[in-house]
């Protein structure tokens, strides 16, 4: 130990000791990689992506001629594209125009305006079709890449990460849009039915909206709700849902109430009115009463019996709980198919 000590002492004494050598950071790589993963996302899904102008007749200032527009993606060799409801809904003409230049006519497949997506066709060959990723597989923080044509400038990319999954969103429907990809790729009016894609270009999302007074937070359809809703809306033109005709609002339960019977919620969907012969009205549902349970399940708001209120249950007998006054009451309603909007 003192030999150590000496040696010490005597190199101290010599010399001066040197400060430790900081390592040099070079990002340079990582940003390569990045840099590369983008263009080549882009390489991949870029022909496929459109730019789409509508018009609509007497939608305009003093009764004109409306136009507007957005984007969408092939999703198919023989002309089906994907886009947003919104950006085509109601539109007397759709004119489509490829990234190679090539204009055509569109004409509308299906619209869905509950989960704002649509399809749309052309009838041009050579096209360039996109490939769908596993939107379930996607994991936040990942990258993500959204290519569009905002305010008109077409084939623009921004690039960010996933913020966060199983968002919701409302539709301009009203209906709640379920398992939203929230993204801070850059949106803007026009991006909207452009495609949100991974770092192998596939398709993991239809970007949809952005939250105008906030930066960075923007939203997609994830891709496997848009493939299902797609194969529906070529086979059917729309998306069948099925409804009970009841006019109502969220309302609270007092927890004593709640208690009492057991509830799931402390919220129930109270009904203020009904359509006249509605599947609610034939089950003998009145206002005033509460709906709390539906097909054995707990339903604390109106969001809750909408998801509930899908095409499976079409003419199906189904139970439905509600509370009137401080009974609860056991009904029996067979919802019938939604009208189109």
């Amino acid at each position: 130990m003192n030999r150590i000590m000496d040696l010490i002492s005597s190199e101290g004494a010599g010399a001066a000791v040197a400060a430790p050598v900081q390592p040099v950071l070079d990002d340079s790589g990582l940003l390569d990689a990045y840099s590369h993963a983008v263009t080549a996302a882009v390489r991949t899904v870029g022909p496929s992506v459109v730019n789409i102008e509508v018009r609509s007749k007497g939608q305009g200032p003093r009764g004109r001629e409306g136009r507007g527009g957005g984007s969408g993606f092939i999703f198919t060799p023989d002309g089906f594209i994907l886009t947003n409801s919104h950006v085509v809904h109601g539109a007397d003409s759709i004119e489509v125009t490829l990234s190679d230049g090539r204009s055509a006519a569109a004409r509308l497949v299906g619209d869905d305006p509950d989960t704002d997506l649509a399809v749309i066709r052309i009838d041009l060959t050579g096209l360039c079709a996109a490939t769908f990723g596993d939107s379930s597989a996607i994991q936040v923080g990942q990258l993500a890449i959204a290519i569009g044509n905002p305010y008109g400038f077409q084939a623009t990319v921004t690039a960010g990460v996933i913020s966060a999954l199983a968002r919701s969103f409302r539709a301009n429907s009203g209906r709640l849009i379920d398992n939203v990809i929230q993204t801070d790729a850059a949106l803007n009016p026009g991006n909207s039915g452009g495609p949100l894609v991974d770092s192998q270009g596939r398709v993991i999302g239809v970007n949809t909206a952005v939250i105008i007074v906030a930066q960075g937070i923007c939203f997609a359809i994830p891709s496997n709700t848009a493939q299902y809703v797609a194969a529906r809306l070529i086979r059917d033109g729309r998306i069948r849902r099925s409804h009970i005709g009841v006019m109502s609002q969220n309302v609270p339960l007092s927890r004593k109430v709640v208690r009492f019977h057991g509830l799931e919620h402390e919220t129930a969907v109270g009904v203020m009115d009904m359509e006249p012969d509605s599947p609610a009205a034939r089950s003998g549902l009145q206002a005033g009463d509460m709906i709390v349970g539906f097909d054995g399940k707990g339903i604390g708001s109106i969001d809750d019996l909408h998801r509930m209120l899908t095409e499976e249950r079409v003419g199906v007998h189904t139970e439905m709980m509600v509370l009137r006054g401080v009974e609860k009451v056991k009904l029996t309603v067979i919802p019938r198919e939604r009208a189109a909007a």
